[in-house]
């Protein structure tokens, strides 16, 4: 029973240490040195889906037996309403220039405008709609397996917002610390402070297109998960 969990944590820790190790560590820039930065976003994103594919794999196929918490329907409302916002957030970052982006460049002078859209709500959208999507699903699944399934991609995410300011820190120097005084990692931050206020008028399309594609999931999850959302 705790082997199928040791199974998922052995390949949730392979694919945590592949993405750390490859993006945020020496080996990063020396394999950019070596074989250049295309070659290296293409190997990079290769192991990424190598061991991706696995670790879902090694999730699906393992039996569920050690709950520390049995699922409850009355939780259900947590992911739903989770979900909603990540979409809004996850999709939302496509309709902005995020300086955090990988390849992004930021000047200066447009420090203080690019902070828009979903991006006065967070710097890192894409990595905090993972950490939603993860925490959700921790809360409604409550086995063992799940919980160190859904945990890695939390734990990757949250470190890795904080990896990705500090290269762009480095990257950037001045003009990313003029981007971050106006923005916030963690959700809301940086309107609760009021360093940024919220502007609705930029806010439609990520809301109208994260409940699009919620809709869209909802319908299609029993199919990909074999689970039923009530």
């Amino acid at each position: 029973m705790v082997q199928g969990a040791a199974e998922v944590a052995v390949a949730g820790f392979i694919w945590v240490v592949m993405h750390l190790g490859l993006s945020s560590t020496r080996l990063r820039g020396m394999l950019v040195n070596t074989i250049g930065t295309p070659w290296y976003l293409a190997v990079y994103s290769l192991v990424a889906a190598a061991c991706l594919v696995y670790f879902i794999s090694i999730y699906m196929h393992v039996p569920r037996m050690i709950y520390l918490w049995h699922p409850n329907p009355e939780l259900y409302w947590v992911p739903k309403i989770g979900m909603v916002f990540a979409l809004i957030l996850l999709l939302g970052g496509f309709f902005v220039r995020n300086p955090s982006m990988v390849g992004a460049k930021l000047r200066a002078e447009e420090a203080v405008s690019l902070a828009t859209g979903v991006t006065r709500i967070t710097r890192h959208p894409g990595q905090w709609a993972i950490i939603i999507w993860a925490l959700g699903h921790i809360v409604v699944n409550g086995d063992l397996v799940s919980i160190v399934f859904f945990s890695s991609f939390a734990i990757l995410s949250f470190i890795g917002s904080f990896l990705i300011d500090k290269k762009k820190a480095q990257a950037f120097g001045h003009a990313w610390l003029t981007y971050a005084s106006v923005t916030s990692n963690v959700p809301f931050l940086a309107v609760m402070r009021g360093r940024t206020r919220l502007k609705l008028s930029e806010l439609r399309l990520p809301v109208v297109i994260g409940l699009v594609a919620y809709a869209l999931l909802w319908y299609l999850h029993e199919s990909y998960t074999g689970t039923v959302v009530f």
